[in-house]
Protein backbone atom coordinates (compact mmCIF):
# COMPACT_ATOMS: atom_id res chain seq x y z
CA UNK A 1 0.00 0.00 0.00
CA UNK A 2 1.29 3.71 -0.92
CA UNK A 3 2.29 5.82 1.98
CA UNK A 4 -0.93 8.00 1.01
CA UNK A 5 -3.49 5.41 1.05
CA UNK A 6 -3.64 5.06 4.72
CA UNK A 7 -4.02 8.78 5.26
CA UNK A 8 -6.95 9.24 3.13
CA UNK A 9 -10.47 8.24 3.49
CA UNK A 10 -10.91 4.76 1.66
CA UNK A 11 -14.07 3.85 -0.90
CA UNK A 12 -16.06 0.80 -0.39
CA UNK A 13 -14.49 0.34 -4.34
CA UNK A 14 -11.47 -0.21 -2.64
CA UNK A 15 -12.12 -2.47 -0.62
CA UNK A 16 -14.52 -4.78 -2.43
CA UNK A 17 -11.48 -5.04 -5.19
CA UNK A 18 -9.35 -7.26 -2.63
CA UNK A 19 -10.85 -10.62 -3.42
CA UNK A 20 -10.20 -12.35 -0.25
CA UNK A 21 -12.07 -10.01 1.56
CA UNK A 22 -15.18 -10.59 -1.05
CA UNK A 23 -14.91 -14.45 -0.23
CA UNK A 24 -14.95 -13.18 3.54
CA UNK A 25 -17.77 -10.37 3.50
CA UNK A 26 -19.82 -13.42 1.05
CA UNK A 27 -19.29 -16.19 3.66
CA UNK A 28 -20.34 -14.04 6.48
CA UNK A 29 -23.27 -12.72 4.69
CA UNK A 30 -24.61 -16.12 3.98
CA UNK A 31 -23.70 -17.12 7.82
CA UNK A 32 -25.59 -14.08 9.48
CA UNK A 33 -29.11 -15.01 7.38
CA UNK A 34 -29.04 -18.26 8.46
CA UNK A 35 -28.29 -17.75 12.01
CA UNK A 36 -30.53 -14.97 12.37
CA UNK A 37 -33.71 -17.10 10.50
CA UNK A 38 -32.97 -19.44 13.05
CA UNK A 39 -32.81 -17.41 16.01
CA UNK A 40 -36.17 -15.97 15.74
CA UNK A 41 -37.92 -19.06 14.72
CA UNK A 42 -36.77 -20.74 17.83
CA UNK A 43 -37.53 -17.57 19.96
CA UNK A 44 -41.01 -17.72 18.91
CA UNK A 45 -41.23 -21.38 19.18
CA UNK A 46 -40.04 -21.22 23.01
CA UNK A 47 -42.56 -18.60 23.76
CA UNK A 48 -45.45 -20.36 22.13
CA UNK A 49 -44.70 -24.15 24.28
CA UNK A 50 -44.02 -21.87 27.47
CA UNK A 51 -45.56 -18.75 27.53
CA UNK A 52 -42.68 -17.07 29.34
CA UNK A 53 -40.89 -14.14 28.35
CA UNK A 54 -38.05 -15.57 30.07
CA UNK A 55 -38.00 -19.11 28.23
CA UNK A 56 -38.27 -17.05 25.04
CA UNK A 57 -35.24 -14.54 26.17
CA UNK A 58 -32.81 -17.72 27.16
CA UNK A 59 -33.56 -19.51 23.98
CA UNK A 60 -32.66 -16.13 21.84
CA UNK A 61 -29.72 -16.11 24.72
CA UNK A 62 -28.58 -19.56 24.34
CA UNK A 63 -25.78 -18.67 21.43
CA UNK A 64 -24.08 -16.12 23.67
CA UNK A 65 -23.86 -19.19 26.20
CA UNK A 66 -20.23 -20.36 24.90
CA UNK A 67 -18.04 -17.35 25.25
CA UNK A 68 -19.77 -17.50 29.07
CA UNK A 69 -17.99 -21.23 29.40
CA UNK A 70 -15.00 -20.43 28.00
CA UNK A 71 -15.30 -18.14 24.65
CA UNK A 72 -11.86 -16.55 25.31
CA UNK A 73 -10.11 -19.36 25.70
CA UNK A 74 -11.76 -21.42 22.85
CA UNK A 75 -10.77 -18.34 20.90
CA UNK A 76 -7.77 -18.38 21.88
CA UNK A 77 -7.35 -21.99 19.41
CA UNK A 78 -7.41 -19.30 16.52
CA UNK A 79 -3.95 -18.28 17.31
CA UNK A 80 -2.35 -21.62 17.21
CA UNK A 81 -3.26 -22.81 13.70
CA UNK A 82 -3.89 -21.23 10.33
CA UNK A 83 -7.17 -18.76 10.62
CA UNK A 84 -8.23 -20.41 7.26
CA UNK A 85 -8.03 -23.75 8.48
CA UNK A 86 -10.10 -22.91 11.57
CA UNK A 87 -12.95 -21.03 10.20
CA UNK A 88 -13.20 -24.05 7.83
CA UNK A 89 -13.74 -26.60 10.20
CA UNK A 90 -15.87 -24.27 12.35
CA UNK A 91 -18.05 -23.82 9.44
CA UNK A 92 -18.40 -27.21 8.41
CA UNK A 93 -18.93 -28.95 12.04
CA UNK A 94 -21.88 -26.21 12.90
CA UNK A 95 -23.31 -27.24 9.23
CA UNK A 96 -23.50 -31.00 10.01
CA UNK A 97 -24.74 -30.49 13.50
CA UNK A 98 -27.58 -28.22 12.37
CA UNK A 99 -28.44 -30.99 10.01
CA UNK A 100 -28.94 -33.33 12.84
CA UNK A 101 -30.81 -30.71 14.61
CA UNK A 102 -32.97 -30.51 11.70
CA UNK A 103 -34.42 -34.12 12.35
CA UNK A 104 -38.03 -33.71 13.07
CA UNK A 105 -38.71 -35.89 15.99
CA UNK A 106 -35.73 -34.45 17.84
CA UNK A 107 -37.53 -32.95 21.00
CA UNK A 108 -37.41 -29.49 22.10
CA UNK A 109 -34.64 -29.49 24.62
CA UNK A 110 -32.45 -31.53 22.84
CA UNK A 111 -32.58 -29.58 19.88
CA UNK A 112 -31.53 -26.51 22.61
CA UNK A 113 -28.54 -28.89 23.80
CA UNK A 114 -27.65 -29.06 20.16
CA UNK A 115 -27.44 -25.09 19.13
CA UNK A 116 -25.43 -25.01 22.37
CA UNK A 117 -23.04 -27.13 20.71
CA UNK A 118 -22.80 -25.88 17.16
CA UNK A 119 -22.60 -22.52 19.35
CA UNK A 120 -19.21 -23.47 20.73
CA UNK A 121 -17.60 -23.38 17.15
CA UNK A 122 -18.86 -20.03 17.23
CA UNK A 123 -15.79 -18.35 19.37
CA UNK A 124 -12.85 -19.99 17.26
CA UNK A 125 -14.38 -19.04 13.78
CA UNK A 126 -14.88 -15.44 14.85
CA UNK A 127 -11.71 -14.58 16.58
CA UNK A 128 -9.91 -16.00 13.23
CA UNK A 129 -12.33 -13.90 10.86
CA UNK A 130 -11.45 -11.02 13.00
CA UNK A 131 -7.94 -11.52 13.36
CA UNK A 132 -7.75 -12.51 9.68
CA UNK A 133 -9.19 -9.02 8.28
CA UNK A 134 -6.63 -6.54 9.24
CA UNK A 135 -4.09 -9.05 7.54
CA UNK A 136 -6.24 -8.23 4.07
CA UNK A 137 -6.95 -4.87 4.73
CA UNK A 138 -4.87 -2.08 6.00
CA UNK A 139 -5.29 1.66 7.05
CA UNK A 140 -8.50 3.31 6.41
CA UNK A 141 -9.45 0.19 4.50
CA UNK A 142 -9.92 -1.68 7.88
CA UNK A 143 -12.41 0.72 9.14
CA UNK A 144 -14.35 0.94 5.71
CA UNK A 145 -14.66 -2.94 5.53
CA UNK A 146 -15.93 -3.28 8.79
CA UNK A 147 -18.55 -0.87 7.89
CA UNK A 148 -18.97 -2.96 4.55
CA UNK A 149 -18.84 -6.11 6.64
CA UNK A 150 -21.73 -4.32 8.85
CA UNK A 151 -23.95 -3.00 6.10
CA UNK A 152 -24.00 -6.76 4.77
CA UNK A 153 -24.10 -8.28 8.06
CA UNK A 154 -26.90 -6.35 9.19
CA UNK A 155 -29.59 -6.64 6.05
CA UNK A 156 -28.77 -9.99 6.26
CA UNK A 157 -29.39 -9.69 9.78
CA UNK A 158 -32.85 -8.47 8.86
CA UNK A 159 -33.48 -10.63 6.18
CA UNK A 160 -33.14 -13.53 8.98
CA UNK A 161 -35.48 -12.02 11.17
CA UNK A 162 -38.14 -11.73 8.87
CA UNK A 163 -37.65 -14.84 7.21
CA UNK A 164 -37.36 -16.14 10.93
CA UNK A 165 -41.07 -14.01 12.23
CA UNK A 166 -42.46 -15.63 9.06
CA UNK A 167 -41.90 -19.28 10.36
CA UNK A 168 -42.40 -17.92 13.89
CA UNK A 169 -46.18 -17.18 12.46
CA UNK A 170 -46.48 -20.04 11.13
CA UNK A 171 -45.25 -21.91 14.36
CA UNK A 172 -47.95 -19.36 16.45
CA UNK A 173 -50.70 -21.10 14.55
CA UNK A 174 -49.79 -24.65 14.38
CA UNK A 175 -48.16 -24.40 11.30
CA UNK A 176 -44.93 -24.18 9.74
CA UNK A 177 -42.29 -26.25 11.62
CA UNK A 178 -39.09 -23.83 12.97
CA UNK A 179 -36.52 -26.67 12.32
CA UNK A 180 -36.96 -26.07 8.43
CA UNK A 181 -34.99 -22.47 9.68
CA UNK A 182 -32.02 -24.83 11.18
CA UNK A 183 -31.86 -26.99 7.78
CA UNK A 184 -31.41 -23.85 5.99
CA UNK A 185 -29.05 -22.42 8.35
CA UNK A 186 -26.27 -25.75 7.90
CA UNK A 187 -26.70 -24.82 4.07
CA UNK A 188 -25.51 -21.72 4.86
CA UNK A 189 -22.07 -22.86 7.01
CA UNK A 190 -21.47 -25.25 4.23
CA UNK A 191 -21.60 -22.32 1.09
CA UNK A 192 -19.48 -20.20 3.93
CA UNK A 193 -16.71 -23.18 4.56
CA UNK A 194 -16.14 -23.56 0.94
CA UNK A 195 -16.07 -19.77 0.01
CA UNK A 196 -13.39 -19.39 2.98
CA UNK A 197 -11.55 -22.30 1.93
CA UNK A 198 -10.99 -21.84 -2.39
CA UNK A 199 -11.26 -17.62 -2.08
CA UNK A 200 -8.64 -16.82 0.93
CA UNK A 201 -4.98 -17.68 1.25
CA UNK A 202 -3.33 -20.02 3.57
CA UNK A 203 -1.04 -18.23 6.59
CA UNK A 204 1.28 -19.37 9.17
CA UNK A 205 -0.44 -19.41 13.04
CA UNK A 206 0.04 -15.99 14.56
CA UNK A 207 1.71 -17.87 17.21
CA UNK A 208 4.63 -19.53 16.29
CA UNK A 209 5.00 -23.22 17.96
CA UNK A 210 7.69 -21.84 19.65
CA UNK A 211 6.13 -18.84 21.26
CA UNK A 212 3.34 -21.55 22.68
CA UNK A 213 2.97 -22.09 26.75
CA UNK A 214 -0.08 -23.08 27.67
CA UNK A 215 -3.75 -22.54 26.39
CA UNK A 216 -5.02 -21.16 29.31
CA UNK A 217 -1.84 -18.51 30.25
CA UNK A 218 -1.95 -17.69 26.40
CA UNK A 219 -5.72 -17.19 27.19
CA UNK A 220 -4.96 -14.77 30.28
CA UNK A 221 -2.25 -12.88 28.54
CA UNK A 222 -4.75 -11.73 26.10
CA UNK A 223 -6.84 -10.47 28.74
CA UNK A 224 -3.62 -9.17 30.41
CA UNK A 225 -2.79 -6.88 27.05
CA UNK A 226 -6.85 -6.02 26.43
CA UNK A 227 -7.37 -4.76 30.46
CA UNK A 228 -3.93 -3.25 31.60
CA UNK A 229 -3.41 -1.10 28.22
CA UNK A 230 -5.50 2.01 29.19
CA UNK A 231 -6.10 2.89 25.25
CA UNK A 232 -7.61 -0.44 25.00
CA UNK A 233 -9.37 -0.55 28.37
CA UNK A 234 -11.00 2.56 27.48
CA UNK A 235 -12.33 1.23 24.03
CA UNK A 236 -13.31 -2.08 25.51
CA UNK A 237 -15.82 -0.73 28.84
CA UNK A 238 -17.51 2.01 26.49
CA UNK A 239 -18.52 -0.53 23.63
CA UNK A 240 -19.31 -3.15 26.46
CA UNK A 241 -21.64 -0.88 28.14
CA UNK A 242 -23.45 0.58 25.16
CA UNK A 243 -23.86 -3.21 24.20
CA UNK A 244 -25.94 -3.91 27.10
CA UNK A 245 -28.96 -1.67 25.81
CA UNK A 246 -28.77 -1.92 22.06
CA UNK A 247 -29.19 -5.51 22.03
CA UNK A 248 -32.69 -5.18 24.54
CA UNK A 249 -35.35 -4.84 21.81
CA UNK A 250 -33.89 -7.55 19.66
CA UNK A 251 -33.95 -10.16 22.79
CA UNK A 252 -37.55 -9.01 24.09
CA UNK A 253 -38.67 -8.81 20.34
CA UNK A 254 -40.86 -11.77 20.91
CA UNK A 255 -42.93 -11.47 24.20
CA UNK A 256 -42.80 -7.31 23.05
CA UNK A 257 -44.55 -8.29 20.26
CA UNK A 258 -47.17 -10.42 22.21
CA UNK A 259 -48.32 -7.35 24.44
CA UNK A 260 -48.47 -4.82 21.10
CA UNK A 261 -50.66 -7.71 18.69
CA UNK A 262 -53.62 -9.81 19.39
CA UNK A 263 -53.38 -12.17 16.81
CA UNK A 264 -50.61 -14.51 16.41
CA UNK A 265 -49.61 -13.54 12.48
CA UNK A 266 -49.74 -9.95 13.56
CA UNK A 267 -47.68 -10.57 16.73
CA UNK A 268 -45.31 -12.68 13.95
CA UNK A 269 -44.69 -9.44 11.91
CA UNK A 270 -44.65 -7.45 15.33
CA UNK A 271 -41.71 -9.44 16.60
CA UNK A 272 -39.96 -9.22 12.97
CA UNK A 273 -40.25 -5.49 12.62
CA UNK A 274 -38.88 -4.53 16.22
CA UNK A 275 -36.17 -7.17 16.54
CA UNK A 276 -34.65 -5.94 12.76
CA UNK A 277 -35.36 -2.03 14.03
CA UNK A 278 -31.86 -2.68 15.48
CA UNK A 279 -29.90 -3.81 12.59
CA UNK A 280 -31.49 -1.28 9.98
CA UNK A 281 -30.46 1.18 12.35
CA UNK A 282 -26.95 -0.03 12.83
CA UNK A 283 -26.68 -0.41 8.76
CA UNK A 284 -27.02 3.20 8.62
CA UNK A 285 -25.06 4.43 10.95
CA UNK A 286 -21.82 2.34 9.70
CA UNK A 287 -22.54 3.85 6.29
CA UNK A 288 -23.16 7.16 7.69
CA UNK A 289 -20.02 7.32 9.90
CA UNK A 290 -17.42 5.97 7.25
CA UNK A 291 -18.96 8.01 4.26
CA UNK A 292 -19.36 11.23 5.95
CA UNK A 293 -17.10 11.37 8.65
CA UNK A 294 -13.52 12.41 8.13
CA UNK A 295 -11.13 9.57 9.67
CA UNK A 296 -9.48 12.22 11.68
CA UNK A 297 -13.11 13.29 13.39
CA UNK A 298 -14.13 9.65 13.94
CA UNK A 299 -12.60 9.26 17.78
CA UNK A 300 -14.46 12.51 18.70
CA UNK A 301 -17.72 11.39 18.15
CA UNK A 302 -17.13 7.40 19.40
CA UNK A 303 -18.33 8.98 23.08
CA UNK A 304 -21.49 10.83 22.30
CA UNK A 305 -22.30 7.89 19.97
CA UNK A 306 -21.91 5.65 22.69
CA UNK A 307 -23.67 7.37 25.00
CA UNK A 308 -26.91 7.71 22.47
CA UNK A 309 -27.53 3.95 22.33
CA UNK A 310 -29.11 3.86 25.97
CA UNK A 311 -30.49 7.49 25.24
CA UNK A 312 -32.75 6.54 22.37
CA UNK A 313 -34.11 4.10 24.32
CA UNK A 314 -35.58 5.70 27.33
CA UNK A 315 -38.69 7.01 25.80
CA UNK A 316 -40.01 3.70 25.97
CA UNK A 317 -40.85 3.84 29.17
CA UNK A 318 -43.78 5.38 28.20
CA UNK A 319 -45.52 2.32 26.24
CA UNK A 320 -45.07 3.62 22.81
CA UNK A 321 -46.43 2.04 19.76
CA UNK A 322 -44.98 -0.11 17.41
CA UNK A 323 -44.57 2.31 15.21
CA UNK A 324 -42.13 4.09 17.80
CA UNK A 325 -40.89 1.43 19.58
CA UNK A 326 -39.61 0.44 15.96
CA UNK A 327 -37.71 4.24 15.73
CA UNK A 328 -36.31 3.91 18.88
CA UNK A 329 -34.97 0.66 18.40
CA UNK A 330 -33.71 1.79 15.26
CA UNK A 331 -32.42 5.47 17.12
CA UNK A 332 -30.23 3.08 19.15
CA UNK A 333 -29.19 0.98 16.45
CA UNK A 334 -27.71 3.85 14.42
CA UNK A 335 -25.64 4.89 17.76
CA UNK A 336 -24.08 1.33 18.28
CA UNK A 337 -23.77 0.67 14.54
CA UNK A 338 -21.62 4.19 13.88
CA UNK A 339 -19.16 3.30 17.07
CA UNK A 340 -18.62 -0.35 16.48
CA UNK A 341 -16.07 0.58 13.43
CA UNK A 342 -14.44 3.49 14.80
CA UNK A 343 -13.62 1.47 18.25
CA UNK A 344 -12.85 -1.57 16.65
CA UNK A 345 -10.38 0.28 13.95
CA UNK A 346 -9.25 2.29 17.24
CA UNK A 347 -8.60 -1.55 18.59
CA UNK A 348 -7.12 -3.16 15.82
CA UNK A 349 -4.01 -0.10 15.84
CA UNK A 350 -2.96 -0.84 19.24
CA UNK A 351 -3.30 -4.54 19.33
CA UNK A 352 0.12 -6.71 18.49
CA UNK A 353 -0.28 -8.97 15.11
CA UNK A 354 0.36 -11.75 17.90
CA UNK A 355 -2.43 -10.95 20.40
CA UNK A 356 -5.49 -10.32 17.76
CA UNK A 357 -7.57 -13.36 18.13
CA UNK A 358 -7.23 -13.43 21.75
CA UNK A 359 -7.80 -9.80 22.10
CA UNK A 360 -11.10 -10.01 20.12
CA UNK A 361 -11.94 -13.29 21.40
CA UNK A 362 -12.04 -11.40 25.01
CA UNK A 363 -13.67 -8.44 23.47
CA UNK A 364 -16.51 -10.93 21.67
CA UNK A 365 -16.27 -12.99 24.42
CA UNK A 366 -17.59 -10.26 26.81
CA UNK A 367 -20.22 -8.80 24.29
CA UNK A 368 -21.48 -12.35 24.29
CA UNK A 369 -21.78 -12.44 27.77
CA UNK A 370 -23.08 -9.32 28.23
CA UNK A 371 -25.61 -8.86 25.85
CA UNK A 372 -26.81 -12.65 26.93
CA UNK A 373 -26.77 -11.65 29.97
CA UNK A 374 -28.31 -8.23 29.43
CA UNK A 375 -31.19 -9.86 27.57
CA UNK A 376 -31.83 -12.82 30.20
CA UNK A 377 -32.38 -10.21 33.01
CA UNK A 378 -34.05 -8.23 31.38
CA UNK A 379 -36.44 -10.86 30.56
CA UNK A 380 -36.60 -12.12 34.12
CA UNK A 381 -37.37 -8.42 34.52
CA UNK A 382 -39.95 -8.22 32.56
CA UNK A 383 -41.92 -12.10 33.73
CA UNK A 384 -45.23 -11.91 35.11
CA UNK A 385 -47.84 -8.41 35.81
CA UNK A 386 -45.84 -6.77 37.73
CA UNK A 387 -43.03 -4.70 35.45
CA UNK A 388 -44.26 -4.29 32.09
CA UNK A 389 -41.70 -4.89 29.23
CA UNK A 390 -41.57 -1.09 28.45
CA UNK A 391 -41.35 0.05 31.67
CA UNK A 392 -38.45 -2.30 32.01
CA UNK A 393 -36.68 -1.14 28.90
CA UNK A 394 -37.41 2.38 29.63
CA UNK A 395 -35.80 1.95 33.23
CA UNK A 396 -32.83 -0.69 31.83
CA UNK A 397 -31.65 2.48 29.33
CA UNK A 398 -31.94 5.02 31.90
CA UNK A 399 -28.76 3.18 34.38
CA UNK A 400 -27.12 3.06 30.88
CA UNK A 401 -26.89 7.04 30.30
CA UNK A 402 -25.38 7.64 33.79
CA UNK A 403 -23.18 4.36 32.90
CA UNK A 404 -21.82 5.96 29.85
CA UNK A 405 -21.75 9.53 31.54
CA UNK A 406 -19.55 8.31 33.92
CA UNK A 407 -17.25 6.10 31.39
CA UNK A 408 -16.86 9.07 29.08
CA UNK A 409 -15.85 11.99 32.18
CA UNK A 410 -12.81 9.25 32.73
CA UNK A 411 -11.61 9.03 29.35
CA UNK A 412 -8.02 9.00 28.29
CA UNK A 413 -6.16 11.70 26.71
CA UNK A 414 -5.09 11.54 23.16
CA UNK A 415 -1.90 10.78 23.61
CA UNK A 416 -2.66 7.63 25.65
CA UNK A 417 -4.09 6.40 22.45
CA UNK A 418 -1.23 7.45 20.38
CA UNK A 419 1.31 5.72 22.28
CA UNK A 420 -0.66 2.67 22.52
CA UNK A 421 -0.13 2.55 18.90
CA UNK A 422 3.27 3.01 18.83
CA UNK A 423 3.57 0.08 21.51
CA UNK A 424 2.31 -2.41 19.15
CA UNK A 425 3.94 -1.31 16.37
CA UNK A 426 7.17 -1.72 18.78
CA UNK A 427 5.60 -5.02 19.46
CA UNK A 428 5.17 -6.54 15.70
CA UNK A 429 9.18 -4.97 14.90
CA UNK A 430 10.28 -7.37 17.94
CA UNK A 431 8.65 -10.28 16.13
CA UNK A 432 9.02 -9.86 12.99
CA UNK A 433 12.77 -9.61 14.15
CA UNK A 434 12.97 -12.44 16.30
CA UNK A 435 11.16 -14.35 12.93
CA UNK A 436 14.40 -13.49 10.85
CA UNK A 437 16.31 -14.41 13.59
CA UNK A 438 14.90 -17.98 14.18
CA UNK A 439 15.30 -18.48 9.91
CA UNK A 440 19.10 -17.16 10.43
CA UNK A 441 19.56 -19.76 13.33
CA UNK A 442 18.10 -22.41 11.70
CA UNK A 443 20.43 -22.05 8.55
CA UNK A 444 23.54 -21.58 11.03
CA UNK A 445 22.41 -24.71 12.44
CA UNK A 446 22.15 -26.98 8.94
CA UNK A 447 25.67 -25.51 8.73
CA UNK A 448 26.88 -27.16 12.13
CA UNK A 449 27.03 -23.81 14.10
CA UNK A 450 25.57 -23.85 17.29
CA UNK A 451 22.29 -22.00 18.18
CA UNK A 452 20.32 -19.81 20.92
CA UNK A 453 20.39 -21.26 24.23
CA UNK A 454 17.42 -23.06 24.89
CA UNK A 455 15.10 -20.54 27.19
CA UNK A 456 16.37 -17.18 25.91
CA UNK A 457 13.39 -16.26 23.66
CA UNK A 458 10.30 -17.29 26.12
CA UNK A 459 7.21 -17.26 24.45
CA UNK A 460 6.26 -15.19 28.00
CA UNK A 461 8.22 -12.01 26.44
CA UNK A 462 6.45 -11.35 23.50
CA UNK A 463 3.35 -9.54 25.06
CA UNK A 464 5.52 -7.22 26.37
CA UNK A 465 5.57 -4.04 24.89
CA UNK A 466 1.86 -3.99 25.12
CA UNK A 467 1.20 -5.61 28.46
CA UNK A 468 4.11 -3.09 29.78
CA UNK A 469 4.02 0.03 27.62
CA UNK A 470 6.35 2.63 27.65
CA UNK A 471 5.52 5.66 30.19
CA UNK A 472 2.09 7.94 29.32
CA UNK A 473 0.50 5.18 28.42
Amino acid sequence: MRAGDAERAATFRDVLSISEFRAIYAASALSWVGDYLARAAIAALVFVETGSAAASAGAFAISFAPWLLGGPVLASIAERYPYRTVMVVCDLVRAAVMCVIALPWLPTPAVLGLLLLAALFAPPFEAARSATLPAVLQGDRYVVGLALHTSTALPAQITGYFLGGALAGGAMAGGINPRVALLLNAITFAVSAALIRFGTAARQPALARSRRTHLLRETVDGFRLVFHTPALRALVLLIFSAALFAVVPEGLGAAWAADLADDPAGQGLAQATIMASVPLGSLLGALCVTRLVAPGNRRRILRPLAIAVPLCLVPSVLNPPLALVAVLAGLAGFAVGAAAPIANGEFVKAVPNAFRARAFGVVQGGLQVLQGGAVLVTGLLATGNSTPIPVVVGLWSLVGVLLLLGLSLAWPASSVFTEAVRAAEAANAEAAGLADGAHVVGRHRANGAPGPRSGVLRPTQAPQPATEPPAGL
